[in-house]
């Protein structure tokens, strides 16, 4: 599952009952330096049946955070990881493996996979720009791997919106 062709982690992901408390403790206590805040719902988009996800972005270290705040009982994979009652609730969901190189390589990435084996529960895309699935992978590692693809043009932009330390241009 990990060690496949043109596939890097790049990410861990937690799931939170309060977005903007959860950003603001990543701050304060962890020193994440910034977050980049978006939706799964795109502009015009009608959500009716989708999953509505609000998200928020960081990179520290040359690893992608990323904090998941699901909308209502719209997202059941997300909301079934927090607890119930008052209160942040911070809790580990996925970890995430990026596909470089044209799309090709996210389709032989896909091929490699024994589905069978490790469902997919979560998945969709944006034009010719992103896909993405979710595999459970609760049943031997207790959680989800996100396998995600994006354009060059997407990554490019996502690294000049997504706050980083050190940042892009200094070496570690």
């Amino acid at each position: 599952m990990f060690a496949r062709p043109n596939s890097q982690h790049s990410q861990v992901a937690y799931v939170t009952n309060d977005l903007v408390a959860a950003m603001a403790l990543l701050r304060s206590e962890y020193g994440a330096p910034g977050f980049f805040e978006l939706t799964n719902i795109q502009p015009g988009e009608d959500p009716t049946g989708k999953p509505v996800l609000k998200i928020a972005l960081t990179i520290v270290g040359g690893v992608e955070i990323e904090l998941i705040e699901p909308v209502g009982d719209t997202a059941p994979i997300f909301r079934e990881t927090l607890p119930g009652g008052e209160g942040l609730a911070i809790r580990f969901h996925h970890v995430a493996t990026r596909i470089g190189g044209p799309i090709a390589n996210w389709e032989a990435h896909l091929a490699s996979l024994d589905l069978a084996r490790h469902p997919v529960v979560f998945e969709g895309g944006v034009g010719d720009m992103l896909r993405y699935i979710y595999t459970d992978e609760r049943h031997a590692l207790g959680h989800y791997i996100e396998h995600v693809w994006m354009s060059p043009e997407l990554l490019g932009q996502m690294a000049d919106l997504v706050p980083s330390y050190p940042s892009a241009k200094d070496p570690i």
